[in-house]
């Protein structure tokens, strides 16, 4: 009897000890879990009791120069998704045979997802209202009013296509930019994500008690950028007949740069590719081939053509690199631009035992200035003078000009220049550097250099964004034009663009010339690589001489035509049919004519364009309206705002006022 109450008592104490174990395991797991684990599974909670559904918010717009073309916009569009719990078994069948057939999908697909126990499926995105429409009248006919889901939505759209596709880039299905300014500025552009918050119960199905909580997006900010639509049209209609005309098997590029500010105004690349569907074939001869093509080859094609040429590839400048060598020797004073027989070419110069010819071996030029050796793009003249500046100074001036290193333009994927290091150029490497050869700079280097010259000596930025709008608030934030002191002097500037303008009146770049403006250039053409066969043919323009509105350097890559590869024989001719179009939109005033009648620019704003009409009519002169809506337009009514000349100005009759609306 004793005995059983004592094992009686030790199994009471065990047990005792045992729940007391628990209960402390437990008092420290609780403990863990509330005050260790405790957020975590908060958060893990509200996810499973809580369905989000995000909102796109409406990507910025990005207009042109002007501040008034919509380069990229984005449209209104709306995406379904659905949550499978939430359909009824007996109506998921016809649910997935209305999704199928609304949006033209496979239906066993569509099935599937219907069939799934998660919480949420994508149908479709971007899709246009009038389908969503057709999803909405069929569920109500159907009676069917939770499960499936049609948000707000939006879809990036590039209504000029082509235009400056390099520049301006492309997006991808979630909204992000992948290419251009849309990845460059795409914080700013892309806004904040929106969501429609729903509270689900324990079968995943709706709380009835809960309504959805409706957190707006936030629309991105608008950019405008410093494309001119205009001047980027004009620099791509020219720039693809000119690659088709002289079958440039690596295409070209355009620039076009206001050299006060640093504003790109256009960056025309050939061939282009259309924004709005990048992944497609981008050539005729390319869409014949394309299905028959792996998807990596396809890459490697789309890549190609998304590529910035002018500022990610590099390419020996050739005789056009000769405006920095005056420039130092001018700077230097080792030379002067007219001193008659300063220099004299037998054809040829001896350096370190090479003998290097000119281009003109066969026929030397002989005595020359320095001005007339610009002209001639006489190599021996430039080798002699990179001799006499030497390796160091000569450098120093590359860096001055902003040679060795990137522009800092507002773009990704902007190539540095290749040159030897400073300690390992020798006498052949510094003769070459004279005259343009065995170095690899960008399309926009040799543009900023050029810059230099035509803004009298100083350094600029190149700019593609001018300004940020909040399109809330109408906010406006200007970027800064990046312009340095002076790199060389202003008289330096102006003696080399003077001798430029010689090169356009008399010498290789005499295709170049517009009747009426003053225009300075150099031609160029190199090899493109060594022992290539391949040549690149170019021509770097200032206009007008007076004062430079704009640099222009045109780049053609391997040209293979009956034309030819030289740059003042296929390339200058091209400069002079771009700019006889681009200076008189600018508002540059063709000089005076004194043997032809003067008259003197009226006052147009204000007035009607009918009146305006008549009112140049009878000067002799003629009006066009530069910034034309698409469709008819009532003359007597819409009123002039801005005309170019300006009134008071002296032009020849015949000549074009130029008006904006």
């Amino acid at each position: 009897m004793v005995k059983t109450k004592l094992s009686t008592k030790k199994t009471l104490k065990n047990m005792l000890i045992v729940v007391i174990t628990i209960f402390v395991l437990l008092t420290v797991r609780i403990g863990w879990i509330q005050m260790v684990q405790g957020s975590e599974l908060q958060t893990m909670a509200y996810v499973q009791q809580t369905l989000d559904r995000n909102i796109n918010p409406k990507r910025g717009n990005i207009y042109d120069a002007t501040g008034k073309v919509l380069l990229a916009t984005s449209a209104s569009v709306e995406t379904v998704t659905i949550n499978p719990t939430n359909i009824k078994t007996e109506d998921k069948q016809k649910v997935a045979e209305c999704l199928a057939n609304t949006f033209n999908l496979k239906y066993d697909d569509v099935l599937k997802k219907v069939n799934k126990k998660t919480s949420i499926e994508t149908i479709i995105k971007k899709v246009d209202k009038d389908k969503t429409d057709q999803l909405r009248e069929w569920m109500q006919q159907n009676g069917i009013n939770s499960g499936i889901n049609i948000d707000e939505d939006t879809k990036r759209y590039y209504p000029y296509q082509t235009l400056a596709s390099q520049v301006i880039g492309f997006c991808g299905s979630d909204n992000q930019g992948l290419d251009g300014i849309e990845a460059k500025y795409d914080d700013i552009l892309k806004g904040q994500m929106g969501k429609i918050q729903k509270v689900m119960d324990a079968t995943g199905g709706n709380a009835d008690y809960e309504k959805e909580n409706y957190i707006p997006a936030i629309d991105g900010k608008d950019l405008v950028i410093s494309i001119d639509m205009t001047v980027q049209s004009i620099a791509e209609k020219y720039l693809k007949n000119a690659c088709v005309d002289n079958k440039c098997t690596d295409g070209g590029n355009i620039i076009i740069m206001n050299p006060k500010t640093g504003d790109v105004l256009a960056m025309a690349e050939y061939p282009d590719y259309n924004l709005n569907s990048p992944y497609d074939a981008y050539t005729p001869e390319l869409s014949q081939t394309w299905d028959n093509l792996s998807e990596a080859d396809q890459m490697k094609e789309l890549q190609k053509v998304w590529r910035n040429k002018a500022i990610s590839d590099g390419y020996e400048p050739g005789s056009v690199f000769k405006i920095l060598t005056a420039s130092a020797a001018l700077q230097e004073g080792i030379a002067e631009v007219d001193k008659a027989g300063e220099f004299y070419d037998p054809g040829y110069i001896i350096v370190d035992g090479v003998k290097m010819q000119c281009w003109r071996y066969y026929n030397p030029h002989g005595s020359e200035s320095l001005r007339q050796a610009l002209m001639n793009s006489c190599n021996p003249v430039f080798i002699g003078l990179g001799e006499k500046l030497g390796v160091k100074t000569y450098f120093s001036y590359l860096q001055k000009f902003g040679m060795l290193e990137r522009t800092g333009i507002d773009l990704y994927g902007e190539a540095n220049s290749i040159f030897l290091k400073e300690s390992k150029v020798g006498p052949i490497e510094l003769a070459t550097y004279a005259f343009g050869q065995r170095f690899e700079v960008t399309p926009i280097q040799m543009v900023r250099m050029a810059s230099v010259i035509a803004n009298g000596g100083k350094l600029v930025t190149p700019r593609i964004v001018k300004q940020i709008i909040d399109p809330t608030t109408g906010e406006k934030t200007d970027i800064p034009v990046k312009i340095s002191d002076n790199v060389i002097s202003e008289q330096t500037a102006k003696n080399v663009l003077s001798m430029m303008g010689s090169v356009v009146s008399e010498g290789t770049g005499k295709g170049s010339q517009v009747a009426g403006y003053s225009i300075a250039g150099k031609t160029g053409t190199s090899e493109d690589g060594v022992n290539t066969g391949k040549y690149i043919a170019s021509f770097m323009a200032i206009a007008p001489m007076e004062d430079p509105e704009l640099v222009m350097l045109i780049t053609l890559y391997n040209p293979t035509g009956e034309g030819g590869h030289q740059g003042g024989g296929i390339v200058a001719p091209l400069s002079g049919q771009i700019l006889s179009e681009v200076l008189p939109y600018l508002g540059v005033v063709k000089k005076v004519d004194d043997t032809k009648p003067v008259v003197t620019v009226p006052e147009l704003r204000g007035m009607s364009i009918t009146d305006a009409q008549k009112a140049v009519k009878e000067l002799g002169l003629k009006l066009s309206i530069r910034n034309k809506p698409d469709g008819e337009l009532d003359e007597s009514k819409t009123i002039i705002v801005e005309q170019s000349p300006k009134p008071g100005i002296k032009i020849n009759q015949d000549n074009t006022i130029l008006v904006d609306i």
